[in-house]
């Protein structure tokens, strides 16, 4: 009997619904071939729950999903539930009581896709975002004074703290020591007074412990330039968690569409189950219409693949993406005229089709 997994699965709100069950698809049919199987611990935490309850899960949602083996994401957000309630009532209780500090968005330029920019051929876009994703600027630490006055005045803290900043510049070298030893971080140091000095001595420090490493640190909106002016020179980025957020949807713009983009949630001790979701959000703007991508979910569920174990799946899962990609169809996002559902079908089919390839490259 194969390997089987148990995946907490949220398709959330918007096009997570159209997104998920086709990824889930693709997943399954990888896991045929790979001798794995899944139990999609389908729960209905979104919005609409919200509407519903007061909540957007029910209390101990997380106790109930502690000992799954990852959690799988469509979307959170829609119109009626305000987004700091949806966030912080789902995503970020996630990423924090499940103590995912990784953030890990990779940005490339895959065969078939159109970058915006001039001369960016495929494969010359290729970097990975690593974002500090349980502290630093998204806090909800902070104090308002003189309410509903002339002087009313809102203070908002951000919280740094030495494990934490040591922990996701740490796991950023450990990353960049394994690709092609080139690593850069995001700053402010100029402008924001005490949290990116600190966090600048930190790197500096963690930079003497990978001395393979081309270590460097940009200011943000240098480094924003830079990404979109010459993406090829960047390997690694290290980026504090609002910097992170910005950086990896420009990074996917640049890339060709923030469709495709996937992300991972990561806890590295594996105490926690980590989660897995695409860049895109529940756009609402498009949901019902079937004309989603759903690459970022699919590749979302690659990087899923990876983080259980199962490297010939996600590699074959990959393979097919990039396949769908160069041949198509492709969804308007991209330029083509398909539906979420026949994007999807593609990808399985495209594993189904190679499926005897990819066995043999695995035993190779």
């Amino acid at each position: 009997m194969g390997r089987n997994y148990r995946i907490a699965t949220i398709p959330g709100d918007g096009i997570g619904k159209e997104v998920t069950p086709v990824a889930i698809d693709v997943l399954e049919r990888a896991g045929s071939l790979f001798d794995f199987q899944f139990d999609w611990d389908l729960l209905p935490w979104s919005c609409e729950y919200y509407a519903a309850h007061g909540a957007m899960m029910p209390p101990g949602g997380l106790d109930e999903i502690r000992h799954h083996d990852a959690i799988f994401l469509g979307a959170v957000g829609f119109p009626g539930v305000p987004d700091h309630v949806s966030l912080w009532g789902l995503l970020l209780p996630i990423r924090r009581r499940f103590n995912q500090y990784v953030n890990l968005r990779p940005i490339r330029l895959l065969p078939g896709m159109r970058s915006p920019l001039a001369n960016a051929a495929p494969g010359s876009i290729d970097f990975v975002i690593v974002r500090e994703n349980t502290e630093g600027e998204y806090s909800d630490q902070g104090t308002i004074s003189a309410e509903g006055s002339d002087d009313e005045t809102i203070i908002q803290h951000s919280i740094f703290t030495r494990r934490g900043v040591d922990r996701i510049f740490r796991y950023g070298f450990e990353l960049a020591s394994t690709r092609r030893k080139k690593l850069t971080w995001a700053t402010k140091s100029n402008g924001i007074f005490l949290a990116m000095p600190y966090w600048d001595g930190r790197g500096e420090l963690m930079a003497q412990s990978y001395p393979g490493v081309d270590a460097r640190q940009f200011h943000i909106d240098i480094l924003a330039a830079h990404m979109v002016r010459d993406p090829g020179q960047f390997d690694v980025i290290v980026a504090s968690n609002l910097m992170g957020d910005i950086l990896s949807d420009l990074g996917a713009a640049c890339a060709g569409t923030i469709g495709v983009a996937p992300s991972a949630n990561i806890n590295p001790e594996r105490e926690f189950p980590s989660m897995f979701e695409p860049v895109h959000g529940s756009a609402p703007d498009i949901y019902g219409k079937n004309i989603a991508n759903p690459i970022g979910q699919i590749w979302s569920g690659a990087m899923m693949l990876e983080h259980l174990g199962e490297t010939e799946a996600a590699e074959a899962v990959m393979s097919a993406i990039e396949h769908v990609l160069l041949h198509g169809p492709r969804t308007p996002d991209m330029g083509g005229q398909a539906s979420t559902q026949e994007v999807g079908a593609a990808v399985a089919d495209a594993i189904r089709r190679r499926g005897p390839l990819f066995k043999l490259i695995a035993q190779a």
